[in-house]
């Protein structure tokens, strides 16, 4: 399976369905619907800015990933309207061997362990891709991304700006790689 094709099949904490699958281009609706359903604190955590509306050169860059140097994912879960969006992630390779991480879960979703198989995920596909090292650049006050990070192996480094914690993942060759079905 590649980066590409990436599906996978997990269960939240409350027992519910999740589909982990990579980023389509005709995801737009499904996206911008999560946005939607993310409260304004949430946005200004994930972006660094208070961020409701995205331009056009924006929207193309989250949605046109190459899935070489910018890797994303979606969790899907079956709602009432059919599959919706509620969480994704993306790595964008920075420098050889190194790619920054980025993560966002709309409020309803989460606490139900989204995050975390996200990173997981991505982790692996990382690991895949021959990347040696993740890095995330979080803001101080955002404990619950500090803490799903850590949990999944992350480490405290330094940073410039006092406001933003710079976390790492070193990333073996072989352990751990994330599981596809």
């Amino acid at each position: 399976m590649t980066p590409a094709t990436y599906s996978a099949r997990e269960q939240l904490r409350d027992g519910r369905p999740v589909h982990i699958r990579a980023l389509k281009p005709d995801d737009e609706a499904g996206m911008l619907a999560a946005i939607d359903h993310t409260n304004a604190e949430s946005l200004r955590r994930r972006f660094f800015v208070t961020k409701r509306n995205f331009s056009a050169n924006e929207k193309a860059f989250f949605l046109n990933v190459d899935f070489v140097k910018h890797v994303a994912l979606v969790a899907v879960v079956e709602d009432e309207g059919g599959p919706t969006i509620v969480g994704g992630c993306r790595y964008i390779v920075t420098e050889p061997g190194e790619a920054e991480v980025a993560f966002v879960v709309i409020d309803a979703y989460q606490g139900q362990g989204i995050g975390t198989m996200l990173t997981s995920h991505l982790a692996g596909l990382a690991r895949e891709a021959g990347l040696k090292q993740l890095a995330a650049d979080v803001l101080q006050e955002n404990t619950a991304m500090r803490k799903v990070l850590g949990k999944c192996g992350f480490q405290t480094g330094r940073s410039v700006d006092p406001q933003v914690v710079h976390l790492t993942l070193p990333l073996a060759s072989t352990a751990g790689t994330a599981s596809g079905a």
